[in-house]
């Protein structure tokens, strides 16, 4: 069976209704908040007392954007099952990992931001060089966001490209700049609910057309695109992939690298209202993120199967258009409404959660720090929303970036690699490392990025080559993180480390003076400690993957 990509759908009435009632709600809750937005902690840190439900949903949202909702079904759709990677190797055992280990030091510091974390155990060079570059990496991924959403609106609807983009980024800064990290954040659980309820009918309807999971895996042209693990060795699978690149790049760098350091989705959980909500977040957050391939994988192999033309040179039919192409497809009036909510739902919560998360980085880290400082309060608060319409415009200037690439995933995780990978290094070092030095995190984590686009440099010039954008990937983020290690390391042999008295809270092995704390844990009942719930978690995973192996 195959089905033609339609082109330049009419909405009826009902399909137009749902989106407006979207947008009113999605504006009405900003606006509605703009009376409580009263310091720059309230519109930057959304007042630190959020129920830990919310800012678990919120987690989860932030990162379920148009990057995940599109990229992964477009990988689902060239990579096959490998894509599944991405979240029982790629996200789970982090998001248990920083919940456990590193969210206490997090919230125990007292801090506003990641970077303010890395000047209370480092120093301020190495807090400015983790502000800015995480400052551009916001805009890159938050230009993704944008560029898909005119993808849709173009390839589906017939509107203008450019009239598109500017009409989505006109929305988002309106709701974020009223409401702040609150809005975002309560906007971010509306948005859950759309896109599981919108994207679900997808994977229902095909299901009810092609059969169980046997019958669907007989429907692939490429075998491999069955399983996970089958065709790793000698790197026969659709995407290229070694165990090195699988395993040591995308399973422990480029995953533990945005799960423990992003501070787009650490920012949801600092925003919890006490330390163990703040821990619960991300484990809230994996229970939903587990079963995700539902949503975005299985379309995508679904898509390869309907439309066998899908990957090829005509961009209507690139991988990233496997969505639309199976909403225009198979879903009536009314539910195409709601299909396309949920694409905008998926695009808002991503470009919204770059944003909050670049206005809080710029104003606390660059502009506080380096540009105005001892200003008051209300001056903050005005720059904070300053920086906020000028990351969404410098979103719509990198949105153009994305239309070189032919799968939003490769664009990602390149920006991870030369951001994320080194990061981690230096992370893991400073927490659980107290040897670890102000110059030797600044110099390995400069060393580091420059390492991945050294590594990058090399495969556009043809002298590294691999199968696949996504795998060279993976080992550039090998490369990055252990050029970062390494240097870091030295570099903290021949300096001088901090007095232990200046590393409390900020590094394990130093101890705070006080047991109260341990104390606590033991009289905790185990249902409500993460690390029980993060068993479960781990356990159900490596289940997953022996399933589908």
């Amino acid at each position: 069976m195959e089905t033609a990509a339609p082109q330049y759908l009419k909405l009826e009435w009902i399909d137009t209704a749902i989106v407006i009632v979207y947008f009113v709600f999605v504006l009405g809750i900003g606006f509605h908040l703009k009376k409580s937005m009263k310091s720059s902690k309230d519109f930057l840190q959304a007042g630190a007392g959020i129920p830990s439900w919310v800012t678990g949903l919120a987690f989860l949202s932030a990162n379920l954007g148009a990057i995940e909702v599109m990229g992964m079904a477009a990988n689902g759709a060239q990579y096959g099952m490998m894509t599944c990677h991405f979240y029982w190797l790629g996200a789970i055992p982090a998001m248990v990992f920083v919940a456990v280990f590193m969210m206490p030091f997090y919230y125990k510091s007292n801090i506003r931001s990641v970077p303010e974390y890395l000047r209370k155990r480092f120093n301020e060079p190495t807090r400015a060089l983790n502000a800015i570059s995480f400052a551009v990496m916001t805009v890159l991924m938050s230009g993704i966001n944008l560029y898909a959403m005119a993808l849709v609106f173009q390839s589906m609807l017939g509107w203008d490209m450019n009239w598109s983009i500017l009409m989505a980024a006109g929305v988002v800064l309106a709701y974020t700049i009223t409401g702040g990290l609150t809005s975002s954040i309560y906007n971010e659980v509306m948005q859950f609910f759309l896109i599981f309820f919108g994207l679900m009918p997808v994977t229902i309807m095909g299901i009810l057309r092609l059969g169980d999971w046997n019958d669907i895996c007989a429907r692939f042209q490429n075998p491999g695109f069955a399983h996970l693990w089958l065709e790793v060795p000698g790197a026969k699978n659709p995407m290229g992939a070694d165990f090195l690149g699988l395993i040591a790049g995308l399973g422990f760098v480029l995953s533990f690298g945005y799960w423990c350091t992003d501070f787009l989705v650490i920012q949801r959980a600092l925003a919890a209202r006490d330390l163990k909500a703040a821990q619960m977040t991300p484990i809230i957050a994996a229970f939903p993120k587990i079963l995700f391939p539902i949503l975005t994988v299985f379309p995508g192999l679904l898509a390869i199967i309907f439309v066998p033309a899908l990957g090829s040179n005509n961009t209507n039919y690139s991988y990233n258009m496997a969505i639309p192409i199976l909403l225009s497809s198979m879903y009536p009036s009314g539910l195409l409404g709601l299909g396309i909510t949920a694409l905008l739902a998926s695009f808002m919560s991503g470009m919204a959660g770059n944003v909050t998360a670049f206005n809080t980085v710029w104003t606390f880290d660059i502009y506080q720090s380096y540009i105005a400082k001892n200003k008051s309060d209300a001056h903050y608060l005005w720059m904070g929303k300053a920086a906020t319409a000028g990351g969404i415009l410098i979103s719509v200037a990198t949105a153009y970036l994305v239309m070189n690439f032919n799968s939003i995933m490769d664009y990602m995780q390149l920006i991870f690699t030369f951001f994320n990978a080194p990061l981690f290094a230096t992370f893991a070092l400073g927490m659980f490392f107290k040897r670890t030095t102000g110059p030797g995190a600044f110099i390995g984590l400069l060393c580091g990025t420059i390492a991945a686009a050294y590594h990058y440099g090399l495969t556009l010039n043809g002298k590294l080559i691999y199968r696949s954008q996504m795998i060279s990937n993976f080992h550039g983020a090998v490369v990055a993180f252990t050029v970062c290690l390494i240097v870091t390391v030295v570099v903290s042999y021949l300096t001088k480390p901090k007095a232990e008295s200046e590393l409390k809270g900020l590094c394990m092995g130093v101890r705070e003076g006080s047991m109260d704390g341990a104390a606590a844990l033991q009289k905790e009942s185990i249902f409500s400690r993460p690390g029980f719930w993060g068993i479960i978690l781990l356990a159900v995973t490596v289940w997953l993957n022996l399933l589908f192996y």
